[in-house]
């Protein structure tokens, strides 16, 4: 098994793995259980938001997340469990194929004091720029979601956007998921 822990996660999975970008909302991938945790590895991280190459994500029309070393800092995020099997789908869903990011090992402190190495994915070659406010939204609807701390949510709140106000395709899916999942528990 994998552990990947997600701050400001993503829905992950069975290795440990880190990746701070959605804690996303469904989860799609996998049975999952998870535990609250403190990312850091040889010092802190925190949340940064980027455009790989200077190019802006033609899917979040913004900056995407990574994590970068920053003493003091700290991000919150989710671990998943996963099958090491499932490791190459998981590479090429976050653009290791497309050398948008790379794997990196992160050690990861959990509330009950357990370090877990953990992988997790940091964007290459990037140029920082604010997220879109829809992108920004996932990640905060999914910090809500997995019950991070109330002072991390509202840093999160905190954020600045590009401003963009057009469509996306992705959000209209989460929404209908969302929508999905409230009436099936209805």
């Amino acid at each position: 098994m994998v552990h990947l822990s997600q701050g400001l996660f993503r829905l992950s999975n069975w290795k440990h793995i880190s990746n701070p970008v959605t804690a996303n909302l469904g989860k799609s991938q996998a049975d999952i259980s998870s535990a609250l945790l403190r990312l850091l590895q040889n010092g802190d991280f925190k949340l940064e938001f980027g455009h790989h190459q200077g190019r802006t994500s033609s899917v979040w029309h913004g900056g995407t997340a990574t994590i970068v070393q920053s003493p003091g800092d700290e991000v919150w995020g989710i671990v998943w469990k996963m099958n090491a099997s499932n490791l190459s789908s998981l590479d090429k869903q976050e653009g290791v194929e497309d050398g948008i990011y790379v794997p990196i090992e992160v050690n990861v402190h959990t509330e009950a004091g357990k370090v877990l190495t953990c992988r997790s994915y940091q964007m290459k070659d990037y140029v920082c720029g604010p997220p879109s406010p829809q992108y920004k939204k996932v990640i905060c609807m999914g910090a809500k979601q997995n019950g991070l701390p109330t002072d991390y949510q509202k840093k999160l709140e905190a954020i600045e956007t590009n401003n963009y106000t057009g469509t996306l395709p992705i959000m209209e899916e989460i929404e209908a998921a969302i929508k999905a999942k409230k009436i099936n528990s209805a």
